[in-house]
């Protein structure tokens, strides 16, 4: 299967398209969301990364993001969430297996043949997207949600210089510390502790990994803000090692996306400011 698009449909001055391609590091089709803005492009890169049980279609959909992106010139990329398909391992729980693939490369069995979600969206999406899109690889920005906001803020700290602008939306800020994350590195990684550390942002920040600024949203009435959350370990984090962190606590606020929809825009303005 060559790269294929699904649908594509004006928006905004720009166009919403899907598409479909093989992946060699999943070994599975993966599908993608972009927003194009209008305009020849290039076009700098704004990558979001979704949450729990999400496809492609969470954000695209819900996020209302492409009146914003349409008026700042940034295309919007949307991966799914983690290899599916037949012959692809599950779990009958909701965090773990198809739609929980929490960035990582697995290395233990059964999850290991396909879920390589952290190579899929730092070394082969990024080579197809820049090989079929009118996309500036060199101006990019990333940001996610929940599992999202844990890729996102991971994968911007080892990736130093590639991402001009980094924000996440309720991430999972420390996956060492929290039932999520334990449930899942445990089954993708095994026992060891130390190989999680690549995977949480907090521990890759007290090893030596930066990046420039960090903008964060935290709902004050998210369900998932006191077991799973924790955002204060990625405060305490930042102030350690001197990365600013720009942290709001909005009061009524829960783990949605009409949170997500309600801050949108800020955080779009704040990935164009970065990107130029």
């Amino acid at each position: 299967m060559t790269f294929e698009t699904l649908s594509a449909q004006r928006c905004h001055g720009g166009v919403q398209s899907f598409h479909r391609h093989q992946s060699a590091e999943t070994g599975t089709p993966m599908r993608f969301a972009v927003f194009t803005p209008p305009g020849a492009g290039p076009h700098p890169v704004v990558w979001f990364l979704a949450g729990l049980t999400c496809t492609e279609e969470n954000f695209t959909v819900k996020a209302g993001a492409q009146k914003a992106a349409a008026e700042l010139g940034l295309m919007l990329i949307a991966p799914d969430t983690s290899p599916r398909g037949e012959g692809v391992a599950d779990d009958p729980a909701y965090d773990m297996g198809q739609g929980a693939g929490f960035y990582v490369d697995a290395t233990q069995a059964p999850w290991a043949p396909h879920f390589r979600m952290r190579g899929y969206i730092e070394r082969e999406l990024p080579a197809v997207i820049a090989a079929n899109l009118p996309a500036d690889m060199n101006r990019q920005g990333i940001m996610g949600h929940s599992m999202g906001g844990h890729g996102a803020l991971t994968i911007a700290l080892r990736n130093p210089g590639r991402f001009l602008a980094v924000s996440a939306f309720a991430p999972i800020v420390s996956p060492l510390n929290c039932p999520w994350g334990e449930k899942a590195l445990t089954g993708y990684l095994g026992d060891d502790r130390g190989a999680w550390r690549d995977y949480d942002a907090c521990a890759l920040i007290d090893d030596g990994a930066r990046v420039p600024d960090l903008l964060v949203d935290q709902g004050l009435a998210d369900n998932f803000l006191e077991s799973q959350l924790k955002p204060e370990l990625l405060e305490v984090a930042c102030a350690r090692a001197g990365v600013p962190l720009t942290l709001r606590r909005q009061s009524g606020y829960d783990h949605s996306y009409w949170f997500i929809q309600s801050f949108i825009d800020d955080h779009l303005r704040w990935h164009a400011a970065r990107l130029g």
